[in-house]
């Protein structure tokens, strides 16, 4: 797969790089953050919460709404599955990284979406971007030559929190496996629970 980046003009349909945000403070508090051999997502960090840098990203990036600021840091390869939010999300590379995206109006009325469709984007390190609400995402993969990642997530305070309701079995609702989360996963991964939906390769980036 070609691996693009996020300064592309073929990004803007997913999302933007942010500029005139800081992030200085949120990258050094990200050094004491492990990097497992697997993924490992946390969505609430409260000393990234602490940082003046998230003042900002609360005001200018969220419009005042409660944020939750987080990471997802490892090392990955392959798609595995793709979901959305209602809501932006906020990533900020700590290093070189790749996220594979998609676009929600790709997904067909029978909520399945075909691989093919989706492209690849280096976010180099220290880059903040903004994923749109509509953008297909998961976890990012390892960039070349990179032994994992570590990757700011910053969201609508609760999302990817536990759900306190069962949602419905039908329609969209089969997708929500967590609160302000929609997933659609590939078969191979075998992620527990979740709708397998994607169809065709599970991509690997090696």
């Amino acid at each position: 797969m070609k691996i693009q980046n996020v300064s592309d003009t073929s990004f803007k349909k997913y999302g933007k790089i942010l500029k005139g945000y800081p992030t200085d403070k949120i990258l050094k508090e990200m050094q004491h953050t492990p990097l497992p051999d697997d993924v490992m997502y946390v969505p609430s960090v409260d000393t990234l919460e602490a940082t003046s840098d998230a003042k900002i990203f609360q005001g200018k990036g969220f419009g005042g709404l409660d944020i939750e600021i987080g990471y997802c840091n490892g090392n990955n390869h392959k798609l595995n599955g793709l979901e959305y939010h209602r809501s932006s999300e906020i990533n900020i590379a700590v290093n070189d990284l790749v996220l594979i995206l998609g676009v929600q109006q790709d997904i067909t009325d029978e909520f399945k979406y075909d691989t093919s469709k989706a492209e690849a984007f280096l976010v180099p390190k220290g880059t903040a971007i903004e994923i749109y609400a509509t953008t297909l995402h998961y976890a990012p993969c390892n960039a070349e030559g990179e032994k994992g990642f570590r990757c700011v997530i910053i969201l609508p305070k609760g999302t990817n929190e536990d759900l306190t309701f069962t949602p419905g079995k039908d329609g969209e609702d089969k997708l929500l496996t967590a609160q302000n989360k929609w997933l659609i996963a590939h078969e191979d991964a075998q992620i527990p629970g979740a709708f397998c939906g994607l169809v065709g390769e599970n991509i690997t980036l090696k």
